[in-house]
């Protein structure tokens, strides 16, 4: 099967799980993980009008970006390092991974020198794995008043990474533990907190019947990565 045929089925069973959780397919933004893929395969997604894809590495996003068209918007969805984040400013129009204060700072004094502004999710480990970056749940609020000093920085949500596991139905706790202290901190912190980046490749449809607004795929796009 091609991206295409992949894209189109993918659209369908995101429209069924918004179906069963009375939510419409509009709701939901998929955002196809691009890593390790070639220029090629960017162009055949944007043909079937992809036009925001997400990288998980700085250095790899920067040889590949040129190399795509030009009206495409790239989302940074992996682990973001201090020394990366001049480069990650310059490139990416979204962060979804912004694990600690000190990150969100670097973030935002870079944008300030290059005179951006950069829309950003927390990521949380909600799990509390200690293989897996994040803050901490109780340390969201900490941050979220924190950033209210931050001029080029807007927080428009949370992201988190659920344990794996082959059945999905094991993901759907911590999905719900992350909508509910949404919803929670947009009462306390006065945040509207819109984005919940949630759900991969085996268990986006769980994700958005906990709320998800943006699914991150790549296997079931594009196919096992060479």
């Amino acid at each position: 099967m091609q991206f295409a045929e992949h894209y189109e089925e993918v659209c369908c069973r995101v429209a069924a799980a918004c179906a069963r959780s009375t939510r419409t397919p509009g709701d939901v933004r998929i955002l196809p993980v691009s890593k390790k893929q070639v220029p090629e395969a960017i162009a055949a997604a944007a043909d079937c009008g992809v036009e925001v894809f997400g990288e998980s590495r700085v250095q790899e996003a920067l040889q590949k970006i040129p190399l795509c068209s030009s009206r495409l918007e790239w989302h940074m969805i992996g682990h973001l390092q201090s020394n990366k984040v001049r480069p990650a400013v310059e490139i990416f129009r979204m962060i979804h991974s912004v694990d600690s204060l000190k990150l969100l700072q670097a973030i935002n004094q870079a944008c300030d020198d290059s005179g951006r502004s950069m829309p950003v999710l927390l990521q949380v480990n909600v799990s509390g794995e200690r293989s897996k970056s994040g803050l901490a749940p109780e340390e969201v609020a900490q941050v979220l008043e924190a950033a209210s000093e931050l001029q080029r920085t807007e927080i428009m949500g949370l992201m988190t990474l659920p344990p794996f596991d082959e059945d999905p139905e094991t993901t759907r706790p911590y999905f719900a533990a992350l909508r509910e202290m949404r919803d929670a901190l947009r009462v306390s912190s006065g945040y509207p907190l819109e984005q919940l980046s949630m759900g991969m490749s085996h268990d986006f449809e769980v994700a958005i019947e906990e709320g998800a607004t943006w699914i991150r795929l790549g296997t079931i796009l594009f196919g096992k990565r060479k």
